[in-house]
């Protein structure tokens, strides 16, 4: 518990989808994930654009594990600007899962989902720095340049 906000979530590149629809034998559930995948991609596009889903934020009101804890499950889209540095928008479904709270009202509850919101721009810059998408960038330019380096072929299988 050394941290005020606990956020965690597996992040997809919008523009890193092949296919927009899901394997004939693919379960409700996939069909369902695949569902909200092309949506986002509709509504936001493919650049710029990244999917975050199994994503979990958790507030701690207190020092105490059992009191004051509110779990939200949240998934969708955040936006970064051209250079990928920097959040500038999200569009996330966020839902209370789990609390431990005995004084928790509704409208506390609605403002804790919109700071959801803002606690996962802050992460996802947090993430940028990390370097996880300087990393991708990066590889993006390696097969970038052996594609031009080899008039666009770069072999079967890649």
């Amino acid at each position: 518990m050394d941290r005020w906000v606990d956020i965690q979530f597996d992040c997809l590149p919008l523009r890193s989808v092949a296919r927009w629809d899901p394997p004939l034998d693919a379960s409700p559930r996939l069909h369902d994930f695949y569902s909200r995948l092309k949506q986002a991609h509709l509504q936001h596009g493919a650049h710029n654009t990244y999917y975050l889903h199994n994503a979990h934020c958790i507030y701690r009101l207190t020092n105490a594990a059992d009191v004051g804890m509110l779990e939200f499950e949240f998934e969708g889209v955040v936006i970064t600007e051209a250079d990928d540095r920097l959040t500038v928008g999200s569009d996330l479904r966020v839902a209370l899962v789990r609390e431990t709270c005995d004084w928790l009202t509704e409208p506390v509850v609605a403002w804790f989902r919109e700071s959801v919101q803002h606690a996962v721009r802050v992460e996802f810059d947090r993430y940028i720095q990390a370097g996880d998408l300087e990393r991708t960038r990066q590889r993006i330019a390696q097969l970038e340049s052996l594609s031009d380096q080899s008039d666009g072929f770069l072999g079967m299988y890649l």
